[in-house]
């Protein structure tokens, strides 16, 4: 496993602001990895320290094992996609994507090719007279990402490049991204403050907050076994019930006992059980379900492939539930007596 990317217990400060604290991560070669977490977590400094832009006030940042301490932006192996994209409006498609190569002083003859390569892998062929004014914004952000690659860096480095851009557009450049990413093979580092951005694209994810990582996994990791409330919420949401864990069940006051899969490791004493929307069932009789309760719908919400309830039960606790779309049969009305349930194998416990 060779790792391209290092940080071993980083600290950023502006003044008495600490922007990030003690961080360390790896990011293997050929990796797609995200720094997901909400405005201001640290994530786009990090971005700019392994960039060079910024330096760690402690700690230390190497790439391909190489300590980048004294080594400036412009001669470390990567390049950073902004959110702003940063194209130059006076440059046509074929200037924008041949300036750092010209930089370099390569042949007009390997730009030319080059240039050629990367239009094509962005599936934009004959785009090199086009004045960025004429693209669209999705051919905006292709232009960008191939203007950050053509120079082959070890590291690409991009800073929430979709944000500016409309949901259907969003999703397409999800997919446009893994796809260029999945065709050259170099390693990603992505920040995101969007779960769905970081769960579709990511090989690894660091969940941030308040300049420091929560949790580092796989996706499915980070999904399905959060390790607190906090990275049960940013990913996804969740419902979140307190209660004491003995045997196989933590009993939530006025609600009753919540079954959940044993966990050896734990004995009697405080938790908490997070229970994702999507994992429980709704309607009018439920049955065959290791937890059943009795509510009253409050709200629901209609998206298309799935409505969304939040139902009050009987003890005055909120839950959220999200389910498939009955179609023309119609959904739950407020004001309406439901049952709702999962199965013990859904009630993950945070410790």
């Amino acid at each position: 496993m060779k790792i391209d990317v290092e940080l071993k217990n980083v600290t950023k400060k502006f003044g008495d602001v600490v922007a990030v604290s003690d961080v360390s991560f790896q990011v293997e070669k050929g990796q797609f990895f995200s720094l997901l977490g909400p405005s201001g977590c640290g994530k786009t400094t990090i971005l700019r320290m392994i960039s060079g832009f910024e330096k760690p006030t402690e700690g230390e940042i190497l790439i391909e094992g190489e300590p980048m301490a004294d080594v400036p932006p412009f001669k470390r192996p990567t390049n950073l996609v902004f959110q702003s994209l940063a194209l130059f409006p006076h440059l046509n498609v074929y200037e924008n994507i041949a300036f750092g190569l010209k930089i370099k002083k390569i042949p007009e003859n390997e730009i030319k090719a080059r240039v050629k390569e990367m239009l094509d892998l962005v599936r934009l062929p004959g785009y090199e007279k086009r004045k960025i004014s004429q693209l669209s914004g999705g051919e905006k952000q292709r232009i960008a990402i191939v203007r950050a690659l053509v120079n082959k860096p070890t590291v690409l480095l991009l800073d929430e490049p979709l944000g500016p851009l409309d949901l259907k557009l969003r999703e397409e450049m999800i997919v446009e991204l893994k796809r260029i990413k999945r065709e050259v093979g170099t390693t990603f580092i992505y920040v995101t403050h969007d779960q769905g951005e970081a769960l579709t694209m990511s090989d690894k994810i660091a969940v941030m907050k308040a300049g420091k990582i929560m949790q580092i996994g796989s996706p499915i990791e980070i999904y399905e076994q959060p390790n607190s409330e906090f990275v049960a919420n940013f990913i996804g949401g969740t419902n979140v019930f307190k209660g004491r864990y003995e045997n196989g069940a933590v009993e939530v006051d006025n609600l009753g006992k919540i079954t959940v899969t044993p966990e050896c490791q734990l004995s009697k004493g405080s938790v908490l059980v997070s229970i994702k929307p999507e994992k429980i069932f709704i309607g009018r009789k439920l049955n065959a379900l290791d937890n059943i309760f009795a509510g009253e719908v409050k709200e629901a919400y209609y998206q298309g492939r799935v409505v969304t309830y939040r139902v009050l039960l009987e003890n005055g606790s909120s839950i959220s539930v999200v389910a498939p779309s009955p179609g023309m049969e119609g959904i739950f009305g407020i004001g309406e007596k439901v049952k709702i349930g999962w199965n013990k194998k859904d009630s993950k416990l945070i410790t």
